[in-house]
């Protein structure tokens, strides 16, 4: 790993340096240009300046240059122009510049972007490399928290550091030389003044930012350090549980956040004090010009147009001149940033890159015996826990290594998997050393199982399945538009120095899983989940999990279909009486009101029983068929009932867990609604009033909760509410969005709706029990290219 930063970004991105200092270069001369033409339009055309007749004109445009050994060259004799003339033409010049000099600083700032963003990805890639490299001795030296927190953050400034390491200083240092070199031209005494202020604010201000780079280092390190330990409360929250020390890591957080607090405030005092000194300087010198080229002016030293020329050219010199000043600071930053992960990523010895290479063709069986020789091994404190062993393991043989706990039976097994590396010794097999085999042997080859387990973050499937991605084996299938995106992501993977494997192709070893592709995956791996006894386990889980129909497309096209088997099995054994089929033209009275009413399950938290019954549409809909006024007896009757019977029950008590239409927190506000409310009228209540009364009917089942509320006329009217809500589409005056908008919002808010044979795309089931199977969605939408089981 090159430790000198700039020599990093100068080996990787050498090229393109060369190429945008060339565009720095060139972008100089219209740059010069433009502080001269303010000049030339004040003492020419404003002034009149060569133009003192009635009717004189002036060459406009006039390019000849004496070159040497060559002599006197015209190449434009230019064209005559009167006074208005000239004043606008040399106005439309100095746009022109204006316009040009934009362009070429669109261009070196998008350039320098793109490649700082390049050599971001090369730093973060590299650096996780490493870390993939490292020894498995380190990582107990290490967190993983302050590890990712320098990949992730204090990497980040390196990237935009990289755009400007070799450009900035030429950009800037060159539009600050080209505006002082001007502002000398038209007064030497004006352009030394200017000198003298540069040179004070180049000496003095990099020196007083020192202090800042020293506190920026240190609120860098207390800041992972604070990473570090948060990353372990986590981790022990145990622990500081059972052992009661939750107090001690409240003080342990809080001096660390007073530690920070500190530096950040010397940091914020001495950075205004040194922008305080900077600015004061950049703003003295335009009162020199005033002072002292206005009174040349009067003595007639200095025409007015030098004197607008070199206030104009000062405009942007403390600028260019911050700017430089500030690049010198991030310079060092970055490279003390650079220093430090430099520091943590230099580690030795590396796990060699040809170990990892790719390989993508079968691994053969291994069939030679394992042997040990002369093995020992240490813990991290240096005690031996195993000591100059000696073991030969044939094919086919079965070896246990029994000891207490400490004996280094462990630590054995870990050595012979590739999980910790011999102090001294050698593990062999067919005479070459374990550590020098390719992983693509050893991983595919050596599996060890040990008492802790990752479960990585994804689906189930995918870690079942991770042991069997060792390489892309199917590429994946692209249509037009997504291969040139393919394309330019793997253009530009090279240039950032990353490889071009593709994520999306099919990483699955189906030949080494014992099966022939994505379709009998699952014949393969059924045998292995019977053998660890979690079948049960992941079908339970399954049982209780959403399926995502988007790459799941089969699935619900299956529980749909298992319907009709499912009911011909519970006739056939005598069981058709302890479920209730949902019927899109029947009340089931084993379900809420609300279901009922949706014929769905709402999807929350976008949709809840209190947003149900607050929504336009819904209240709408009641009128329309006759709820509302039922509901709102329905909900004023469940409330007088709760309030009666649990209004003196402690809020813990069990009671309150069987109550789903309110909490014991909501008894207390029923109490006094329904108080409000004893002498009025629906009509009477006010929309917020209704709104809680009626969406306690919606959680309301007669089998269950026996209030004796549902009527079959009322039953009749919810089918006939449903059946409307289905048909209709939301109106747009209900949400002030479109109606294409209404309706995705419709169907978001929904689990699913009714099918065309009248059957809802949800579990038609409910337990009369009381406990319900969830119902799970349908996806009426796109098909995937290709759909893979168990993804």
């Amino acid at each position: 790993m090159e430790k000198s930063l700039a020599r990093y970004i100068w080996k990787n991105t050498r090229l393109q340096q060369l190429w945008i200092l060339a565009v720095v270069a060139a972008s100089m001369i219209p740059y010069f240009l433009s502080f001269d033409l303010p000049k030339q339009i004040v003492n020419g055309p404003i002034q009149g300046d060569g133009f003192e007749g009635p009717g004189a004109t002036q060459t406009f445009m006039h390019i000849a240059y004496d070159i040497p050994l060559i002599g006197h060259v015209e190449f434009f004799k230019g064209v005559q122009l009167d006074r208005f003339q000239m004043l606008m033409a040399l106005s439309l010049v100095f746009l022109a510049l204006v316009v040009l000099n934009g362009l070429f600083k669109f261009y070196i700032n998008t350039y320098k972007g793109r490649l700082g963003e390049r050599m971001l990805r090369r730093i973060r890639f590299e650096l996780i490399d490493r870390v993939l490299r490292f020894p498995p001795a380190h990582f107990k030296r290490v967190k993983s928290a302050e590890i990712a927190t320098m990949i992730k953050d204090e990497v980040e400034p390196m990237g935009g550091f990289t755009g400007d390491a070799f450009v900035s200083p030429a950009l800037l240092g060159g539009q600050a030389i080209t505006a002082l070199a001007f502002i000398i031209v038209q007064n030497f005494w004006l352009g030394m003044i200017a000198a003298a202020i540069v040179g004070v604010q180049a000496v003095v201000i990099p020196r007083m930012r020192k202090r800042l780079l020293d506190l920026g280092r240190q609120r860098q390190l207390t800041a992972r350090e604070l990473s570090g330990r948060v990353g372990e409360i986590v981790e022990g929250i145990g622990t500081i549980h059972g052992n009661d020390t939750s107090n001690l890591e409240r003080a342990d957080i809080a001096w660390r956040l007073g530690r920070i607090f500190s530096i950040r405030y010397d940091l914020y005092q001495w950075k205004f004090l040194v922008k305080f000194i900077n600015n004061f300087l950049a703003q003295v010198t335009p009162f020199l010009f005033y002072a002292i080229g206005g009174y040349l002016a009067l003595q007639g030293r200095l025409d007015i147009g030098q004197l607008v020329a070199v206030i104009s050219a000062y405009k942007d010199l403390p600028g260019p001149l911050k700017e430089l000043i500030d690049w010198d600071q991030m310079r060092q930053d970055v490279q003390v940033k650079y220093q430090q992960v430099y520091e943590q990523f230099n580690v030795e010895p590396l796990i060699e890159s040809h170990i990892q290479e790719l390989a993508t063709a079968p691994v053969g069986a291994l069939t030679s015996a394992l042997v040990v020789t002369n093995l020992t091994l240490s813990d991290d404190s240096g005690a031996r826990l195993v000591d100059h062993v000696s073991v030969e393991i044939k094919p086919n043989e079965t070896v246990a290594i029994v000891g207490p706990n400490g004996s280094g039976a462990e630590a054995f097994a870990e050595a012979l998997g590739r999980m910790i590396w011999p102090d001294s010794g050698r593990i062999t097999i067919d005479g070459r050393d374990l550590l020098e085999l390719p992983e693509s042997i050893t991983g595919r080859r050596i599996s060890y199982a040990s008492a802790d387990t990752f479960f990585f973050h994804g689906t189930l499937a995918s870690n079942l399945l991770y042991g069997l991605k060792h390489a892309p084996m199917i590429d994946a299938v692209y249509d037009e538009k997504e291969a040139l995106e393919y394309k330019w992501h793997s253009i530009e993977a090279v240039k950032a120095g990353n490889p071009t494997l593709d994520l999306n192709s099919d990483w699955v070893d189906y030949q080494a899983a014992g099966a022939n592709g994505p379709d009998d995956l699952l014949k393969a791996i059924r045998p292995v989940l019977d053998a660890v006894l979690i079948s049960q386990d992941i079908l339970d889980l399954a049982l209780r999990s959403n399926v995502n129909t988007e790459v799941h497309v089969a699935v619900s096209d299956h529980v749909v279909a298992l319907r009709a088997s499912l009911r011909d099995r519970l006739r056939d054994e005598g069981l058709d009486g302890i479920v209730v089929p949902f019927d899109f033209d029947a009340y089931n009275a084993q379900a809420t009101v609300g279901e009922n009413l949706l014929f769905g399950t709402m999807k929350r938290p976008l949709m809840t029983n209190r947003r149900l019954a607050a929504h336009p549409y819904f209240q709408q809909l009641f009128r329309e068929t006759g709820l509302s006024t039922d509901l709102y007896a329905m909900g004023l009757e469940i409330a007088e009932n709760a309030v009666e019977l649990f209004h003196d029950l402690p809020p813990d008590h069990p009671f309150f867990q069987q109550l789903t239409f309110m909490t014991a927190d909501d008894i207390p506000t029923y109490q006094a609604l329904l108080q409000k409310l004893q002498s009025r009228r629906f009509e009477d209540a006010t929309p917020e009033e209704r709104s809680a009364i009626i969406r306690l009917s919606f959680a309301y089942i007669e089998p269950r909760h026996r209030f004796g509320l549902l009527t079959n006329e009322l039953m009749d009217k919810i089918v006939s509410a449903r059946k409307q809500f289905h048909a209709q589409a939301v109106p747009c005056a209900y949400s002030g969005r479109s109606r294409r908008a209404d309706r995705a919002l419709r169907r978001r808010a929904l689990h699913a709706v009714s099918q065309p044979d009248g059957q809802c795309a949800l579990w038609p089931y409910r337990l009369s029990a009381g406990r319900r199977l969830r119902p799970h969605p349908r996806h009426h939408g796109r098909t995937l290219r290709r759909t893979r089981p168990l993804r």
